[in-house]
């Protein structure tokens, strides 16, 4: 299974946030970047954000520059 990502330097925010999160599982992958999106950004953990988190997911590596 491929590395996969999620970048939060690809979406505009009012912080600029600079944080990208890698991980080897999808269930990995989402649960970091719920606890991301909640304690950060200021999201609520509910089944519509982990379904919109997990359509941002991209194979790979994040690039070093965007």
């Amino acid at each position: 299974m491929p590395r996969k990502y999620i970048d939060c330097r690809e979406y505009p925010s009012d912080m600029n946030c600079s944080v990208a999160i890698s991980a080897d599982t999808d269930i990995e992958l989402l649960e970091t970047a719920v606890q991301h999106a909640v304690s950060v950004h200021g999201h609520t953990d509910t089944p519509e954000l982990r379904s919109q988190l997990k359509q941002l997911f991209k194979e790979g590596v994040p690039p070093i520059q965007i």
